[in-house]
């Protein structure tokens, strides 16, 4: 199955960050669905089966050997012309020790991980259709947003369900497979 390790923002965040996002939404950019809104940490692909029970007992030390912290969505970035994404701010430094502590639980579990690069967090809301749209208004839009704060206290293994039916705009779907509380 095809997972990642997520921090997912609470109900308050994702209301904010929805409002912010509203007036900008236009068929220019393909939007990603509310329910897709995470902090990836740690990106491993399609994983075996058999390497599940040792994933999921690495990611469970990671989550019991990290505190809780405090988070909240802030301005915005970009990757290239082609995504747009809300940033974090808060413990930053906390939210990148869990990205490396769950990606190195990955690794030594056996799921093959791409070569390791500094985090870099992010919340992606809509990726570019075409390479010659400007993203420079929605940065300018989103540049001054300040999200609701919250205490992260819970690391998430998700399962990311490709789309199958060929439908144009159809999105992922994700599904939580296993949640640690955070206890540092």
């Amino acid at each position: 199955m095809r997972l990642f390790a997520a921090v997912l923002p609470p109900e308050e965040a994702v209301a904010a960050l929805r409002e912010a996002v509203a007036p900008l939404r236009d068929d220019r950019l393909t939007w990603t669905a509310e329910a897709g809104w995470h902090f990836t940490l740690a990106f491993m692909g399609e994983v075996r089966d058999d390497v599940l029970p040792e994933l999921h007992a690495r990611l469970e030390r990671a989550a019991h050997r990290t505190a809780p912290f405090a988070l909240r969505l802030h301005g915005c970035g970009h990757f290239g012309d082609r995504a747009l994404w809300a940033g974090a701010a808060g413990e930053l430094d906390a939210l990148r020790l869990l990205a490396d502590r769950t990606d190195a639980a990955a690794r030594r579990a056996g799921v093959p991980m791409e070569q390791h690069r500094r985090y870099t967090p992010h919340l992606t809301l809509a990726r570019s259709r075409h390479p010659t749209t400007p993203l420079r208004p929605y940065l300018d839009a989103l540049a001054d947003f300040e999200g609701t704060a919250w205490q992260v206290d819970t690391l998430s293994l998700v399962r990311s369900n490709l789309p199958v039916s060929g439908v144009p705009g159809e999105q992922p779907r994700y599904e939580t497979v296993r949640a640690w509380p955070l206890a540092g």
